[in-house]
């Protein structure tokens, strides 16, 4: 799963295109033995190359990604997707990369705390995001910041990653952090978005993007950068492969 970043900017470029140029690159290397850091790094390159985009001043995206074999599961995450697996005892494991949101910390609890006390979302809050999404381009892929796919292959190399036995997990969601959120905000059950087939979990995206819109339109109850971001679930279950 990739989500390119939305932006705020108007001296960052749009991520579409550098999405699909990333996943094609990603899916033709999924299915060799090379470790999942490697994949992501080798694809970074290439769409690199394809784009001919310099660190820095490209648009990036987040990569998740779940590759199941005859004895392992393993996962890795770029940016701020999350993966949950669940276990045959019944518990749950969750990875999550959290580092984009140690950048520009001041900004961020100034804007939460904004939209908590009713501001919306006006030209102040609009403001905060240009200065953290500035902030985001000076940190991106560095020791002290945080690791995304952008124009520097090294940063596949620092995806956070995991891997277990095939035997030990009866399933897995990957969302986007704008499903991911809502998700959890309203408590609702992993392990029901697990066994939902595509039409229920097609329900399940619109009821999460009515309830930001009936129900906190203004980003009081659950402060966000903006009303609604890009929601997408993918699912797997070993019967399902």
């Amino acid at each position: 799963m990739l989500d390119g970043a939305t932006a705020s900017a108007p001296e960052v470029p749009p991520a579409e295109r550098y999405v699909d140029t990333l996943l094609d690159a990603l899916a033709t290397r999924l299915a060799g033995r090379d470790e999942l850091p490697d994949v992501i790094a080798e694809a970074i390159a290439d769409a690199t190359g394809t784009l001919g985009i310099a660190p820095g001043g490209g648009p990036s995206s987040t990569v998740a990604l779940l590759r199941w074999t005859e004895t392992t599961i393993e996962v890795a995450a770029l940016g701020d997707n999350t993966i949950v697996l669940g276990l045959t005892n019944g518990g749950e494991v969750r990875l999550r990369d959290d580092r984009l949101s140690t950048v520009a910390p001041a900004a961020r609890r100034n804007y939460h705390e904004r939209l908590r006390h009713g501001h919306g979302y006006d030209d102040g809050h609009r403001d905060l995001l240009t200065t953290i999404q500035r902030c985001e381009v000076q940190a991106r892929n560095t020791q002290d910041g945080y690791w995304i796919a952008e124009a520097d292959p090294a940063a596949g190399h620092h995806a956070e990653t995991m891997q277990l036995p095939n035997e030990s997990v009866s399933w897995a969601v990957i969302a986007t952090d704008g499903a991911q959120r809502v998700i959890d905000h309203l408590g609702l059950p992993w392990a029901d978005v697990a066994a939902s087939d595509d039409a229920e979990l097609q329900a399940l995206l619109d009821r999460l993007h009515r309830w930001e819109t009936e129900n906190d339109p203004n980003g009081q109850a659950l402060p966000r950068a903006k009303p609604h971001d890009d929601k997408t679930l993918v699912v797997w279950q070993p019967n399902r492969a």
